[in-house]
This record gives structure tokens, sequence and C-alpha cells, in this order.
């Protein structure tokens, strides 16, 4: 492999002012776009030794077939090109963002000369206010019922009005007062205006004076024996407060924020915004995030932000985020920019005005509802990972690409992964588990104790050889039953184990020997090219013939085949390594849960066997120590503090976990 690419510019060309740059293809078509304070500096961390780099900046950088740049004045300058830029061009490794789009909002339409509150999931009607987006409908037509009461404003469609004014008739809301009827003149335009401003204002936050105006005209009334108009009056409150009360009070009153919170991995980022307005959450949005190549989350921070705000949405005066990107600075004066451009004909001089602040939220209230976004950011990325999973059509694309990014001549219908866990060096287990079809079977999971090793690659040759052994004698392919002397199906299985280096573990479900149905079209291993030897050459040694091998590497999310110099790339949101990853993250997880187990239930046989130290003692020695590890480092006065535990009997526990360690 060549150390850099051919198209490299000089050093010396590139200049050192900030600007904005594009990688394009031989088709130039635009692959990425990014922005530097220095693009001198910037650009020549992509074009150091390919070998040095990331794999999928590697892929990226081998991909492109040119580079360019723009320099701009200010780093201010470059952000806003740079954002440009993305969303002309759509580079396919930027990220990508799946936004909410299905959601629902509640729109004012304040631009018409007889406004009208609406719920729609359009975003681009001129000169509206929108409120929300509402996870369900029947929520945001629960408010504007309540709200009607209050602020009895146009509700109904342009034909229902139109045909209303003709008739001189109003519609039935008009007639049980949850519409002021401006289409028969019993109120005028500009006071049906005003009367839409109010409901606009009420629901940006502005609710703790028309309370307290409602309940002064209330006493008023009531005090001048109006007794309806002291009705009506109490009626609107109790409906403004119904209102309220669907929304928690989790900030001061004063407090109109938006917080994000972002949960991610290696391929994607779930996001959630909860839109807060006077203390209240008035709206909540999700989207997730497909990352081509690794990101900080200060960088998603800065593409989340961006996004958001991307649209009718103006930034509210105080923006807390899970953490602050490089150029905050410049992305304050961006979205300053952004809330002073947005219309709004409720404000003064129909803009908005005021600086936005980005910030982190380190304690209090402001930290609390961090937390809690950040909880439901973690919620959904899960439930992504979920949905896509039991995704038929995103399963069978994914074998698919499997099978012509490794060569296969069929798709990998079944599938094992093996993982080793160990407590430095002792206690080895391994895992095999099994995906048919894109999901797992459960029930055909099976574990492994290694009763000696010298290292991973060497654990991984034994697993191989034990595994295949029972495959001599079947031909290779899906359909070939083998028989075998290991079970395991939950981890709750955990039961009695054979003979030291049999994989003799009996399923405590069932209380008999399990077979290990058939042999996989596909063979992972959760490593890199070590591994797959290892692999490799108990796969040579066993004579199965048939079997794709291969490894993943955690780092780099990197697939590596036997005897390749250079490993497979699969794209960072493609189903294919999703599959993959679910699979490497399962056989890690069932690893490493039985290893836990082993500890667990080995050192209570190790204590048991001290003559005075039954069961009650051993629990009540593992609850005060609160680990096997503090265990076995305290001293005998320290064991003889536990109760029920003198100094003899601590003696004889410490010398009895000093020898086992020793050994």
């Amino acid at each position: 492999m060549a150390d850099t690419v051919s198209y490299r510019p000089k050093a010396g060309e590139i200049p050192t002012q900030p600007g904005v740059y594009r990688f394009r293809d031989k088709n130039r078509r635009v692959l990425y776009v990014g922005k530097a304070k220095n693009l001198r500096a910037r650009l020549s961390n992509y074009f150091q030794p390919l070998r040095s780099l990331h794999e999928r900046t590697r892929r990226m950088v081998t991909t492109a077939a040119s580079v360019e740049w723009t320099v701009v004045g200010t780093e201010y300058e470059a952000l806003q090109l740079e954002y440009t830029w993305i969303k002309e061009f759509n580079p396919p490794f930027n990220v990508k963002f799946r936004d909410d789009k299905t959601y629902p909002y509640l729109a004012v339409t304040l631009g018409d000369r007889i406004p009208r509150v609406m719920i729609t999931r359009n975003r681009n009607i001129k000169d509206a206010r929108y409120f929300g987006p509402y996870t369900k409908v029947w929520a945001i037509r629960e408010t504007v019922d309540l709200m009607l009461k209050a602020f009895p404003m146009r509700s109904c469609s342009d034909g229902v009005y139109r045909r209303a004014e003709l008739t001189g008739r109003p519609c039935l809301l008009g007639d049980i007062g949850k519409c002021a009827a401006p289409c028969v003149g019993r109120i005028s335009p500009g006071d049906h205006k005003s009367l839409a401003i109010d409901f606009a204002s009420f629901m940006a936050g502005n609710d703790s004076g028309y309370l307290r105006d409602l309940n002064e005209k209330m006493k008023q009334a009531a005090g001048t024996m109006d007794y309806e108009a002291a009705a009506r009056h109490r009626d609107a409150i109790q409906a403004l407060e119904g209102v309220l009360g669907k929304s928690a009070v989790v900030l001061p009153e004063n407090i109109d924020a938006d917080v994000f919170g972002i949960a991610h991995d290696e391929l994607a980022a779930a996001v959630q915004q909860f839109i807060v307005r006077a203390g209240r959450v008035r709206g909540v949005r999700s989207w997730v995030v497909d990352k081509e190549l690794d990101m900080e989350l200060g960088e998603l921070v800065e593409t989340v932000v961006q996004n958001a705000y991307d649209g009718p949405d103006a930034p509210p005066r105080e923006i807390i985020v899970p953490e602050l990107p490089e150029d905050t600075a410049e992305l304050e004066q961006w979205l300053t920019q952004r809330r002073r451009e947005t219309p709004d004909p409720s404000a003064a001089r129909g803009r908005l005005t005021g600086r936005v602040e980005l910030r982190t939220a380190q304690r209090g209230d402001k930290a609390a509802i961090a937390q809690t976004v950040e909880m439901n950011a973690k919620n959904a990325l899960i439930l992504y990972k979920t949905r896509r999973s039991s995704d038929f059509v995103a399963r069978s694309k994914a074998l698919n690409d499997i099978q012509d990014a490794l060569g296969m001549d069929h798709a990998p219908l079944r599938m094992e992964c093996y993982d080793v866990s160990h407590l430095s060096g002792t206690n080895i287990v391994a895992s095999m588990v099994v995906f048919e079809d894109g999901l797992p079977r459960k029930d055909q999971y099976r574990r492994f104790s290694i009763p000696e090793s010298t290292d991973d690659t060497e654990s991984i040759y034994q697993v191989i050889t034990r595994r295949l052994a029972y495959l001599k004698d079947a031909p290779a392919g899906a359909g070939s039953p083998v028989i075998e002397d290991s079970a395991a199906d939950e981890e709750t299985a955990l039961d009695a184990e054979g003979a030291a280096g049999a994989d003799q573990i009996v399923d405590a479900a069932e209380g008999r020997r399990r077979k290990f149905s058939y042999p996989p079209n596909l063979l992972i291993v959760d490593g890199g090219q070590p591994q797959v030897a290892a692999a490799k050459r108990a796969l040579d040694e066993s004579g199965v013939t048939g079997i794709q091998l291969a490894g993943i590497a955690k780092r780099l999310e990197e697939i590596w085949l036997p005897d390749s110099d250079f490993p497979v790339i699969l794209p960072r949101n493609s189903d294919a390594l999703f599959l993959i990853q679910r699979l490497r993250d399962e056989a890690h997880r069932f690893a490493i849960t039985y290893q836990r187990a082993r500890r667990k239930r080995d050192i209570g046989t190790v204590l048991g066997e001290i003559p005075g130290l039954g069961p009650s003692r051993v629990k009540e020695l593992l609850k005060h120590f609160g680990s096997v590890t503090q265990l076995r480092k305290a001293t005998p006065e320290q064991i003889a503090e536990v109760r029920g535990v003198g100094p003899t009997l601590a003696t004889a526990i410490f010398e009895r976990l000093s020898e086992g360690g020793s050994r």
C-alpha cells in the first residue's frame, strides 16, 4: 500500500487561514464537507501514511479522487459555509439525520387576516407559530379543546369558514362558545387577531400573567354581581389550569430553554430535545443520526444543534447540551442570527431578540432535567436498534451484504460467534452464540470452560477445535445435524459442570444433553488477525470445509478474513455491520455473564471448604466486603470484624484465600 493518496496537495499549497474543504470522488460527487480554523493543519491529518489513519477515514480518503478548499475570513463564516454545503450536497460521509417529520404540531397562522389554530404536520406555513411537537395526536387535541374555552379563536377549515360567511350562520363551535365567530361579525378581525396572539403567547409560556388577569376579572364580575361573566372567567381559569397541568413544572418559571440529550455508539446516535418554556416541557423531539466517520460528542452536538434549528423553529436564548463543541462561540453567533431572522408576528417588530447561549448543566434543576433527557435518548437508541433488528427487509439486506462483502457463495443463514472472557488470566471461559436468519437462537447458545491457556489466541484455538470436533463426521452445510456434549441456554442456566476441560454444562431447564444443531455458514471470532489466524489453524486441523471464517476487531469495527493483509470495511450505517456488531456484542455479554457467575460460585466453593464457615457466614462476608476482590485484599484483622467471624476463623479464611491466589 502506498504511504498516501496520489492527489495529496503539497503542504505549501494549503493555506493556513480558516476555510471549508470538500473531498470529491472521480465523478466529482462531494463525499465529505468539513471546516477548519487552519486548513493546512486540518487537511494534513487526512494525508498521513494510510496505515496510521482510522479505517473509516482511510476509506473516505481512498474513495476520494481530489480535495478542494475555500478560504473565508473568520471561523464563523467557515461554520456558515460548511452548513450550507452539507445541506446542498448531502455528502455520504457526513452524518445522516432520520428526523421526526411524522410528529404533529399545533400551529397558529398569525400571518392570515383571520388567524386559525390547527393541528398539522406541515412545517412550512408562512408566518405561523408552531408549538410541540407532540408525540400523540389526542394529546394536542385535548390541549386545543381546553384552550378554546379561554381563547375562543377560529379553528375551522377555510371551506367551513367561507360557508359560514355566505350563510350568515356560525358553526357549532360558535354556538357553544369555543369560537368568537368572526365569520358572522361577532368580533372584529383586529380583535380576533389579538385573541390569536394571546393564544400563541400563552402557549409560548406567558401563562402566569393571563391567570392573574382572569382571576382579577372574575373577582370584579362577582363584586358587581355579574355572575354569568364571573362563571365564564372561572371556566377559562379552569381550562388554562388544565392545560398547565399537562406539563410538569421542571424549572423555575423564568426559564426558556431547549435541552438536548444524546446517546451514541460507533454507528448511530439517538437525540432527544425537550422544549422548555416558562419552566414547563411544551414539546419533545427525537431523531436518529447515522454516523459514517468517527465523531467526538462535541462534534456531534454541533451537527445536532444545526439540524434542530434548520427550519422555522427559533432557538431559545438558552440551549443546554451534554458537551460544548470546540467552536462554541461561532455556533452561538450562528444560532443568534437564526433567532433574529426567524419571523414571529407575536413579538415586537415581528422578530425575536436576545443572544443565544450554549451551556452544559452541572447541578440543580437543569442538571436533573438534562439527566432525564439523556435517559430518554438512551432508551430511544435501544428502541431504534430493537426495531432495526426485527425488520425482516433490513435483516435480509444485511445477510446479502455480508455474503457480497465476504465473497460467500450463499447468504450466511446460520452464523456463530465466539468470545473469550477471563479475569487476569484466570477463570477462562468462552461463549458461542447463534443467529439464524439474522435473529438470535438462544436455545443454541453454548458456554465453554477452558482449564488452561496462555493467551486469547490459544483460547480461541481450543474452543474452535472443540466445536469443530463434532463436525468431522458430518458433511458441512446447512441441515447436517451433529451431536454435542455441551449445553447451556440462558445465562440463568448455570448448573453442574463435568470434568475439567470437557464441555459438560447441563441444561438446567431440561436436565439433559443438548445438540450443537447445525454447522454454521459463517463462523465469527471477536478479534483481529491473531484471533482469526488461531481459528483458521483449528479449522484446517479439523478437516471441516464449507465454513467461512471472519473476525471483527472492536476498536475499528473492521472485518478480518484469513490470510488477508487488509480488512473488509463495511459502511458505518449499513445493516450488515449492525448485524455483525450485534452478534459480537451478544457473544461478549454471554461470555462475561458466565465468567462472573463462575467467579461467584468458585469463591463460595472455596470458602465452603473451611471448617466452621457455612453458607450464612459466606454470605455475610461477601455482603460486608462488597466483592471477592476486596475480600481477597482484606487482612485477618479486617475479616475478624465481620459478624460471626472470630480471629481464628479469620486467619483460616485469609490463609485459604492466599493459597487460592497463589495458584
